[in-house]
Order: C-alpha cells, then sequence, then structure tokens
C-alpha cells in the first residue's frame, strides 16, 4: 500500500518520505480501513517535529475515516463495509492513518452516523473528541452560565463553542481576524481579539461586568495571566488541553488559591474509558444536531509535508486533511 512516513525526526519537507509498506492484516480484535481521509492535527507535527518514534518508521496521524474491509478473529463480520472514523490511531503505535490502510483495535473504528461525510469524519478523533470531552466537563458546572472559549477559531474551539451554545451557555470566544468569520458562525455571543492589550478588560465587558463561571482553554501559557485579573469567577473552572509553552508556566496562586479556582486538564489520547464514552456519545448528539465542522484543505498523500507545513503555518483556517 502506498503512505507518508518518516523514520527520523525533523522538518515535514526533509523527513516525510512517500512509499510503499506492506497491507496490514487484521489481527485478533481488529479491523482493517480502507482509508478516505486522514487528518493532520497540531500534534501530529509536534510529534513529526521531536516526539521519538515507535518503532523504526513511523506512518503519522491519529485521525481518519474510510470503510471496514476485513476484521479479525472475534470481530463480527457484520462490521464489514461499515463508514468509520478512527481514534488513537498513531499514538503509541507505528502506522497511523497517512495511508491507504490501517489495522487497529475494533473500538477505535467506530460506526459513523448516517449524514455525516467521511471529510467530518476526518476530524473527529482529537478536534471534536477534544470539544466534546471539554463540554461534558462544562456541563459538570451546573450552576455555571457564562463560559470563555479561547481559540473559539480554531479546530477544537470552534466545536467547544458550538456545543456549548447547544447546551444553553453563553459563549465569549476569543478569535483573530483572520479566523473571526468562524468564531461568529460558530454562535459566540460575542468575538473578542486575543492580542488586545486589555483582553481581562473586554472578557467582563463582554459579559456585563462579571467573571465568567469557566473557561475552556487551548494555551495555558497565555490564558494563565488572566487568571489573577479577575476574568474567572471564584470556585470557578478552567478546562485545559493545551498549551503553547509545554514546561514551567507561571501563575499567580495566591488569586488561584482565594478564589477556589480548579484547573482541569486532560489530553484527550489518555481520556478513561468511561470519560470516552461519554464524549463520544455527546459527539455524536452535537453531530446530530447539526455541528459544522471547518474544512481548510484537502490534499492527496503524496503532498503530506505540505499538509504538515499548512498545520504547523498556523493559516489554517479549519482542518487539514489527506485523501488517501
Amino acid at each position: 500500500m502506498k503512505a507518508a512516513f518518516y523514520t527520523r525526526n525533523g522538518p515535514a519537507g526533509e523527513v516525510i518520505e512517500i512509499g510503499e509498506k506492506p497491507k496490514p492484516i487484521p489481527e485478533a480484535g481488529e479491523v482493517l480501513v480502507e482509508l478516505a481521509f486522514s487528518g493532520v492535527n497540531p500534534s501530529d507535527v509536534k510529534s513529526r517535529a521531536a516526539r521519538p518514534l515507535a518503532g523504526a518508521y513511523q506512518i503519522p496521524h491519529s485521525d481518519g475515516s474510510g470503510t471496514v474491509e476485513a476484521v479479525g478473529e472475534g470481530v463480527d463480520v457484520s462490521r464489514i463495509g461499515e463508514r468509520v472514523w478512527t481514534w488513537n490511531a498513531a499514538w503509541q503505535r507505528p502506522d497511523g492513518t497517512a495511508a491507504e490502510y490501517a489495522a487497529l483495535p475494533a473500538d477505535q473504528a467506530v460506526k459513523l452516523p448516517q449524514g455525516v461525510s467521511l471529510e467530518a469524519a476526518a476530524c473527529l478523533g482529537i478536534p471534536g473528541m477534544t470539544a466534546a470531552h471539554a463540554a461534558e466537563l462544562l456541563s459538570a458546572e451546573t450552576d455555571a452560565r457564562a463560559v470563555l472559549v479561547t481559540g473559539a477559531g480554531n479546530a477544537v474551539g470552534n466545536l467547544a463553542c458550538q456545543m456549548a451554545k447547544q447546551a444553553g451557555f453563553t459563549v465569549i470566544g476569543t478569535a483573530s481576524a483572520r479566523r473571526r468569520d468562524l468564531a461568529d458562525k460558530a454562535g459566540c455571543d460575542r468575538v473578542l481579539d486575543p492580542y488586545v492589550d486589555e483582553l481581562a478588560k473586554a472578557v467582563l465587558e463582554a459579559n456585563g461586568g462579571a467573571p465568567v463561571d469557566a473557561i475552556i482553554d487551548m494555551d495555558f501559557s497565555s490564558t494563565a495571566r488572566l487568571l489573577g485579573q479577575g476574568v474567572l469567577k471564584p470556585h470557578g473552572v478552567l478546562i485545559g488541553y493545551g498549551s503553547n509553552e509545554m514546561g514551567q508556566v507561571s501563575f499567580d496562586f495566591r488569586q488561584a488559591l482565594f478564589n477556589c479556582h480548579r484547573l482541569s486538564f486532560f489530553v484527550v489520547y489518555e481520556l478513561l474509558a468511561k470519560e470516552r464514552k461519554a464524549a463520544m456519545d455527546r459527539l455524536e448528539r452535537a453531530l446530530g444536531a447539526g455541528l459544522d465542522i471547518a474544512i481548510d484543505a484537502v490534499l492527496p498523500l503524496a503532498e503530506a509535508a505540505r499538509a504538515h507545513e499548512r498545520v504547523e503555518s498556523g493559516t489554517a483556517t479549519g482542518n487539514v486533511l489527506l485523501r488517501c
């Protein structure tokens, strides 16, 4: 089969190769998926740049969509022909979805609801599930009404805004001028420029002078400074799934302590089984309610390096896919 892969870390244009790999055979408990699309996420480009490989080579990308072609021992043959989306395909495994086929555990190929395109399906594993789990954590805040979503025009934040609106929250989003239209389309009640000098003041004004009840955050290294500026109410929660700075991040501990702020961090790859089930259920409900998934570009498999560069550039307005 044709696949994109790399054998060492480095810049996309230097390390990503296109070549032949053996077509996988599904083992017991696995399904073989003929892939239609592969989703390229920021974590994929970070892995390619610096994360140690799981084997002698790495076919990247955890997200994908396609059709079950064959099943391994113990998997119901009725699944053959099923349209599916994948999760964690390349997480701690050498064989991701940037290929014509992928064999993976049967529960990591999820039946696709009717009416959802294969293009949209290739965005569900990381963006969709991250947003859905964040929305689950938000819904647990039974006295919360207003939420600040950073990166409302980015892939995860945009879906989180839509799910929060579906759940009845007032949503204040941050988005750059380039992504403002996506944030507006997501239904944000107010959209703020994250680069203004007095962002904390703007958040308070957008919420009628009151701090928000919760924050869904894509970059704790930036948002941490807002915690000491009164944007989050006492006993409020920051739900965080990323940070541009992955090492030490400073914040005003005294303010957080005496306001009893809670920090709820997670990485979608490591959700507990019950958390993943709840997130999948919410994601399916959101899709049924008209969840809109923005696609920035669909490139051929042979242009995998360009797809990585597109994601790394920060200029994509929506998800970047490879056509497998």
